[in-house]
């Protein structure tokens, strides 16, 4: 078995209004410094060992982001 980890963030040009909210809402909880928030998604798979880097891209591509306005990165990690 296999641990595979997939970040899916917005991209760049995207407005995140989730992150916005969280980067609002920080100073008024007391918590100063923080300039920007961008929030995500973050996956942890179980895979076999033969699943193939490019099935692990497709499955991301596929199901976890929407290419259109999201970006992802799949790493494989150990467990």
């Amino acid at each position: 078995m296999a641990r595979v980890v997939v970040d899916v963030m917005p991209k760049q040009e995207i407005l995140d209004p989730q992150g916005q909210a969280v980067a609002r809402a920080l100073p008024r909880l007391g918590f100063d410094g923080v300039t920007s928030v961008r929030q995500g998604k973050h996956f942890e798979l179980e895979v076999d060992d033969d699943v193939d880097d490019a099935t692990l891209a497709k499955i991301a591509e596929t199901f976890l982001a929407n290419p259109v306005i999201e970006d992802w990165v799949v790493r494989r990690v150990d467990a």
